[in-house]
């Protein structure tokens, strides 16, 4: 979801402010920090596994270590995984790798937004609806570099089966969902309301791979919006219903 950034103050690089201002979001409020490991919670505790997918500067990561798990997490952009292994790095339940994941391994042109690194992207279709929607119309995707790329199934084949995976890629949701085969205990994914059908693609894959199902939270709230867990075609029809100012959230998948 975009954030709303301000100018780089004169003699400060760019990289350094806008990876700050991650760090303001992220690692300075802590009710978020909190309402965050009560959520993760519900998903993973001492001795469990978890896969932090678009790790960014690791706040996901520190709650899942905070709950003691051990955590494979995964960022693609290298100025920001160096932050992110400045922060993390020293624990030894956790793995950080320089990469992002899709459908199938190999290389991949990642869309930098400098100015917003939170939101660069390897989905160009999330560009161009970012384009033609007003939350997004102050936002920039100013240069590309290419990356290499995994897949859940490769990492599952490396570390383990996870207990639960968390998949915030923008926009590319889908086709990390593309990679996994498996049966995960539990997973979330990102979506956005400018593009909802990659949500209601995600939701069949999964409901393709077993018997799951879904509640969502809504933006950075880290509280479920449904008290039940919901099936396939319930939580479709509260996808759909939702306004487009709501903007963003996580779909958390649970298999039964």
């Amino acid at each position: 979801m975009p954030r709303s950034q301000t100018a780089a103050p004169q003699g400060k690089s760019v990289a350094r402010t806008t990876i700050g201002r991650s760090l303001d979001v992220y690692y300075r409020d802590e009710p978020r920090a909190q309402r965050m490991d009560a959520l993760n919670a519900q998903f993973v505790s001492k001795g469990s596994l978890a896969f932090d997918i678009g790790a960014h500067v690791g706040d996901r990561t520190g709650s899942f270590l905070r709950l003691g798990a051990r955590v494979v997490a995964l960022e693609p952009q290298p100025k920001v995984f160096r932050a992110l292994r400045l922060i993390q790095g020293r624990s030894d339940r956790v793995t950080l790798i320089c990469s992002a994941v899709g459908a199938a391994e190999g290389r991949l042109k990642l869309h930098l937004n400098t100015a917003n690194p939170t939101i660069s992207t390897a989905s160009a279709d999330l560009i161009n609806a970012a384009q033609r929607a007003q939350e997004w119309s102050d936002q920039v995707w100013d240069s590309t570099i290419t990356v290499p790329v995994t897949t859940l199934d490769a990492l599952i084949a490396i570390h383990g089966l996870p207990d639960f995976v968390k998949i915030d890629v923008e926009g590319y949701e889908l086709e990390v969902l593309q990679g996994l085969s498996h049966q995960l205990p539990a997973l979330s994914f990102e979506f956005t309301t400018i593009q909802r059908e990659l949500a209601y693609a995600g939701l069949s894959h999964l409901s393709n791979l077993g018997n799951y199902r879904f509640k969502f939270s809504l933006g950075e709230e880290h509280h479920m919006v449904q008290s039940d867990w919901i099936s396939r075609e319930a939580v479709l029809a509260e996808l759909r219903a939702l306004p487009m100012s709501a903007n963003s959230g996580d779909i958390y998948a649970y298999h039964f």
